[in-house]
């Protein structure tokens, strides 16, 4: 089977946003692009707690609607047992995947930092610190294809799509969007949340919507969702490629929580991070900031850090109305 990556649908108007918790600021930046709803809304990254969205309701103003993906998607899986097991083995096959694939990565990413730090002719040391980031590059690369062929494989054995109690539940998400030009998608699971936008196509249910996100969900409406900390618990922290996006904002590396995940202080690490994922832009995304795209073109930043090729972290200046 020939696994491709999945087609881009760029949203025309995208607003993604630093963690929304304690301190929202989303609903300020929807009243100054003059976006007013209808709104649907996607928590399924909160997973048992999707329904409560009171808090989040109130902050957007105006008509809402949740669209209950984890809900619905619980719904399915309960009812069609078939589909269950089917999703719950390719969801164990795509863990031990990720956990090959990460044992591979520590070491590049450990000998492509190594490699950036050591010294020699400044010909041979870009040729050198070139080779190390291409082979990150291709194993990324080839993680997420055979991520995608596993997913493609579901996909034509069992065309969840087609079966008739999907079908059913994507009509009536089709109707709630109908209603609705923008969505708002929040944080939470990102895995949890990528899995509930896969299985009812949002990707296509989504095309053109105005899209407002953050956290996992600016991660998830990105061309790819790079998981990464710089300090945890258990030592050595590696950036990993963990799935492809909805692509409703290409070229983009959204990043949430810089403040606690990112080492700043790294420049190397900071360096390599940033040209591995070249040309996308690396977008960190600390609290109280966010930033807005126009058919993919930054135009309002407002606290927005961008990860340069050469190690710097820049902050983006405010502009515009957002405050």
């Amino acid at each position: 089977m020939e696994v491709v990556q999945p087609p881009m649908h760029p949203a025309p108007l995208v607003i993604i946003a630093g963690a929304q918790r304690f301190d929202p600021t989303i609903g300020t930046a929807l009243r100054a692009a003059k976006i007013d709803g209808p709104f649907a809304m996607i928590t399924a990254g909160w997973r048992e707690r999707e329904p409560d969205d009171g808090e989040l309701r109130d902050h957007l103003g105006g008509e809402t609607y949740n669209l209950d993906l984890y809900r619905r998607a619980d719904d399915i899986l309960t009812r069609d047992t078939e589909l269950r097991e089917a999703h719950r083995q390719r969801q164990v096959r795509l863990q031990r995947r990720q956990d090959f694939y990460r044992i591979r990565l520590k070491h590049q990413l450990r000998a492509a930092e190594v490699i950036a730090n050591r010294t020699a002719s400044d010909e041979l040391h870009a040729e050198e610190q070139a080779s190390s980031i291409d082979a990150v590059r291709q194993l990324d690369t080839w993680h997420l294809s055979q991520c995608r062929r596993d997913i493609a494989e579901f996909e034509a054995t069992w065309t969840p799509w087609a079966r008739d109690i999907v079908a059913e539940q994507r009509s009536k998400l089709s109707a709630v969007l109908d209603k609705c030009p923008a969505v708002v998608i929040a944080g939470g699971h990102v895995a949890a949340l990528l899995n509930r936008l896969e299985l009812f196509g949002m990707r296509e249910l989504l095309a053109n919507k105005t899209l407002i996100a953050w956290s996992a969900g600016a991660m998830a409406i990105t061309e790819r969702v790079v998981l990464y900390h710089d300090f945890p618990p258990q030592g050595f922290g590696a950036s990993e490629v963990l799935a492809w996006g909805l692509g409703a904002l290409p070229n983009v590396v959204a990043l949430p929580q810089p403040e606690y995940r990112l080492n700043t202080e790294d420049q190397s690490r900071i360096r390599v991070m940033a040209q591995r994922f070249a040309p996308s832009q690396c977008i960190g995304l600390p609290a109280r900031t966010t930033v807005t795209y126009r058919n993919g073109n930054l135009e309002q930043p407002n606290g927005v850090l961008a990860l340069r090729a050469d190690g710097t972290i820049e902050a983006f200046e405010r502009r515009g109305g957002i405050r």
